[in-house]
């Protein structure tokens, strides 16, 4: 069997899958954010935290919980780093310098999971287990109670109330993602992904002397990393370790783990709103841009150019034999079209035009299929853009899901779709003219150039992932990313909030004979447009001066 038809089978099983699971997990999320009914277990969660889970808030409030959790949340992980030493199970590793804390507190707490230190020496158990473990959890449920806080925006009418955060972010915790991560760690453990709470002990001979290795409760945590859209490692590794990703089988397995969420939510959308076939939309956009670019990152990693590619049957280098090109791509694709910013593979080593397929699925705004939750309200803020240009085009008045977008919406979302490629652009701009991180580039030209756009682009976007070229821990990126990514996963959720409150505030408009119909592929050819065209002119003039310079000269 030829390796393209291998990663053509991949790419089929793998749609069986998330198709079989769409179904069920997205009417089980619809009930659970749709429930008044509140478990044993979440009543002591509640009581513990003093909430009140049945008092609605508005789109201010709900606001006020998500910021004061986060920064609650921000500041227990950077003492629990600056306490290792400290702390029991710590494998005699000492506390994180606190620039390093901050930037990993922080990119943990926006489900960014960017890692400037070597996990395996770095970090000891209950740090992994419960700083960063916990925070996989609970970072994933902020967006997805962010995400059904937008979704109620749609389905309410002549009120500004959006739900209870403190509700929904215990029910995505307890009964969504807590069990799906169960199974998964029961399933990566079958495949050989270590969990244990072992020392550091010696492994054998390595170039004359010994090499150490530390064990760690590695399946629960790649699960929720996964699941969760999180990334970040146990061991630097990542998803090229043999302890975390054991088999081609496991490969497979992560890879569906991070698209499930993202793509089951369009049908929570569909049933929440009261229309299946917007939700059917909505992840119909979302496939074709998934598919498109998966097959057009096959294809450049493929293509035979020079006689060491010929060798080897396309760009081997960066990527574990056990999964080759087509598992290395389709992994690729699916961690930087999503926020989770894990890697089989060495983006850096990928070729010119294959780092620009990543970089661009991230500067898309990670909504093909995205993050979870994150990737549905990214997507639907796209989708009110895409309304108002067709309303521009035939003189009338935009709505969606019976809901006028007027001047104030549109402000909402334009302020939206800004904030991300400021950051980026603007911290790019600011380390490439200073002289002291530039010194921080492996490569020179266009490649050098490519790696620190990569960083900003996976903080600001929340992704995680690096060029990996690049040495990050230094005061200057730790404290610019960290700022980047706290700045990139809170601010949109300010306009994405007070557009909930704004929409839920309106009464419903009747369809008439006038009104576009966004159920049908028409539409989501357009709002496919409309992503790319905005993308396209937003980020075109940076990826010409790196990845598309460097496959252009390769």
């Amino acid at each position: 069997m030829s390796p393209v038809t291998a990663g053509v089978l991949q790419m089929l099983a793998l749609i069986a899958a998330l198709a079989l699971a769409y179904r069920p997990l997205g009417d089980h999320m619809a009930r659970v954010y749709s429930s008044e009914k509140h478990y044993r277990p979440e009543k002591w969660i509640y009581k513990v935290i003093g909430a009140n889970p049945s008092a609605e808030m508005r789109w201010p409030a709900y606001l006020r919980a998500v910021l004061a959790f986060s920064a609650v949340s921000v500041l227990f992980l950077y003492l629990m780093q600056q306490m290792q030493g400290s702390l029991p199970g710590s494998l005699g590793f000492s506390s994180i310098d606190p620039d390093q804390a901050f930037n990993t507190a922080a990119s943990f707490v926006a489900n960014t999971n960017w890692q400037s230190y070597y996990g395996e020496q770095a970090m000891g158990h209950v740090v992994q287990t419960g700083g960063l473990a916990v925070q996989n959890f609970v970072s994933a449920a902020v967006g997805m109670a962010v995400a059904v806080a937008l979704v109620r925006g749609f389905s309410r009418s002549r009120t500004g109330e959006l739900g209870n955060f403190w509700s929904d972010l215990v029910r995505g915790t307890v009964r969504i993602l807590l069990p799906i991560s169960v199974i998964g760690a029961i399933v990566l453990v079958a495949c050989g992904a270590i969990q244990n709470f072992a020392g550091i002990h010696e492994v054998g001979q390595f170039l004359g002397g010994t090499q150490q290795w530390n064990g760690g409760a590695v399946a629960s945590q790649e699960v929720i990393k996964e699941l969760g859209t999180n990334g970040g490692g146990y061991f630097n590794a990542n998803s090229a370790h043999p302890f975390e990703n054991p088999s081609p089988f496991s490969n497979l397995f992560e890879v569906f783990l991070i698209l499930v969420i993202p793509f089951a939510m369009t049908r929570t959308f569909g049933r929440m709103v009261g229309n299946l076939r917007q939700g059917y939309a909505i992840l119909a956009t979302m496939g074709v841009i998934w598919i498109g670019f998966t097959a057009l990152m096959m294809w450049t990693e493929f293509a035979h150019h020079g006689p060491a590619f010929e060798v080897s049957g396309g760009a081997m280098e960066g990527k574990e034999t056990r999964y080759g090109i087509a598992a290395s791509s389709i992994f690729s694709v699916a961690t930087t079209l999503t926020s989770t910013g894990a890697v089989n593979s060495f983006h850096s080593s990928y070729t010119g035009l294959g780092g620009g397929i990543q970089l661009l699925g991230m500067q898309l705004g990670e909504i093909a299929p995205g993050g979870v939750g994150s990737g549905l309200y990214g997507m639907l803020i796209m989708a009110i853009i895409a309304v108002f240009i067709a309303g521009l085009m035939v003189g009338r008045t935009p709505e969606y899901l019976g809901k006028k977008i007027s001047t104030r919406e549109i402000k909402l979302a334009a302020c939206y779709i800004l904030i991300t490629p400021a950051l980026v652009l603007c911290f790019t701009a600011a380390a490439m003219a200073l002289p002291t991180p530039g010194n921080s580039m492996t490569n020179s030209g266009a490649h050098g150039f490519s790696e620190i756009l990569y960083a900003y682009t996976s903080g600001a976007n929340n992704n995680g992932s690096a060029f990996a070229g690049l040495n990050a821990d230094t005061q200057w990126f730790n404290s610019t990313i960290g700022i980047a990514m706290l700045l990139g996963r809170f601010l949109p959720m300010v306009f994405v909030l007070a557009l909930a409150g704004s929409l839920a505030e309106q009464k419903p408009v009747p369809d008439t004979a006038g009104t576009l119909r966004t159920d049908k592929p028409l539409y989501a050819g357009l709002l496919v447009g409309t992503i790319l065209i905005i993308t396209g002119l937003t980020y075109f003039p940076a990826l010409a001066l790196g990845p598309l310079a460097e496959g252009l000269a390769s």
